[in-house]
C-alpha cells in the first residue's frame, strides 16, 4: 500500500510540487508523521493536512522539517512561497467551488498558539463571572442566603478553558498516550535530557496538562524507557522497526517532579533528573 494518499486534483503545481519535496525529505530521513509531529512542534494532524495538499505549511514547520532531516531550509522555503503565491490566487478565484471541502486558509490567517491560549482563558473567565453572577441573583435576593460556592472541576477532566484538543488534565492524564490525548506538539518542551549509549533519553513535560513522560530516541528494539513521579510509574519499549519510544504520561505539578530512566538492550543505563 502506497505511504501517501494521492494529492488533490485541483491543487495548484506549485503547491504540489511543494508538497512533493516536503513528502521526499520524510521518506528520506525514515520518519512517521508521528515522529515528525513530536520533533518539530506541530501536531500529527496538522503535519498530516500539510503533506497531503490540504493545508499549507507555515514557515515555522517548513524550517522545523529541514532541521530534523538535515537539510537547508532555503529551496524549501522558496518552493513554500511559490506555493503560498498559489495557494492566494486559488482562492481569489471566482469560479472555485466548495465540492470536496470549504477552503482551508492559509495558515498567515492564524492567530499565534500563544494568542489563543490567552484568548480562551479570558473566554473562560468571562463565562466563570456570568455563572456567578447568576447564582448571586438567584440565591442572594433576601440578603440571608448566601450563594453555594462553585466546585472546582475534578483534576481528571479536559475542564473548560484548555485549548482545542486537549484531553485531560493532571492524575487524569497518568496513563495515557501523550499524542492522543493532544498534550503533545507546541505544548509540550523537553525538561531534562541526557545520554545514554547512543541514545537520547529525555524528560518530557506538558504544563498545560500538569503531566510528564518519558522518551529516548536513536533507541534499539528492546531498548526501555521508565518515567517515575510522586509513587507512579509508567514505562515504553522500543519496538522493531521504530528509532524511538516514550512512556504513557504521569501527573506532575512541576517538571522537576518527574524523573525519566533507561535500560538499554546493550547493558547500559543512566537516568534524566
Amino acid at each position: 500500500m502506497a505511504r501517501w494518499k494521492a494529492l488533490p486534483e485541483e491543487l495548484d503545481p506549485e503547491t504540489a510540487e511543494f508538497t512533493r519535496r516536503m513528502r521526499e525529505l520524510v521518506d528520506e530521513a525514515g520518519l512517521s508523521v508521528a515522529t515528525l509531529a513530536d520533533r518539530t512542534g506541530y501536531g500529527r494532524t496538522s503535519w498530516d493536512r500539510y503533506l497531503n495538499g490540504r493545508l499549507l505549511a507555515p514557515e515555522g514547520a517548513v524550517v522545523a522539517l529541514a532541521e530534523v532531516t538535515g537539510t537547508r531550509p532555503d529551496h524549501l522555503t522558496t518552493l513554500r512561497e511559490l506555493a503560498e503565491r498559489a495557494w492566494s490566487r486559488a482562492e481569489s478565484r471566482p469560479d472555485r467551488t466548495t465540492a470536496d471541502a470549504p477552503p482551508v486558509p492559509p495558515p498567515s490567517a492564524e492567530p499565534p498558539a500563544g494568542r489563543r491560549r490567552v484568548l480562551l482563558f479570558l473566554a473562560g473567565a468571562v463565562a466563570v463571572l456570568l455563572v456567578l453572577g447568576t447564582v448571586f441573583l438567584l440565591t442572594g435576593r433576601d440578603g440571608g442566603e448566601s450563594a453555594p460556592q462553585a466546585k472546582s472541576p475534578s483534576p481528571s477532566a479536559g475542564g473548560a478553558g484548555l485549548p482545542p484538543g486537549v484531553r485531560c488534565v493532571g492524575i487524569g492524564c497518568t496513563g495515557k498516550d501523550a499524542e492522543t490525548m493532544g498534550c503533545g506538539g507546541e505544548l509540550v518542551t523537553t525538561a531534562r535530557s541526557t545520554t545514554v549509549g547512543a541514545t537520547t533519553l529525555e524528560v518530557r513535560y506538558s504544563r498545560t496538562c500538569g503531566a510528564a513522560w518519558g522518551r529516548i530516541t536513536g533507541a534499539a528494539p528492546g531498548d526501555r524507557v521508565r518515567v517515575t513521579a510522586d509513587g507512579e510509574s509508567e514505562r515504553g519499549e522500543a519496538v522493531a522497526g521504530e528509532t524511538y519510544t516514550y512512556t504513557p504520561m504521569v501527573a506532575v505539578g512541576r517538571a522537576g517532579e518527574a524523573e525519566a530512566c533507561a535500560t538499554l538492550t546493550s547493558g547500559r543505563t543512566g537516568c534524566a533528573k
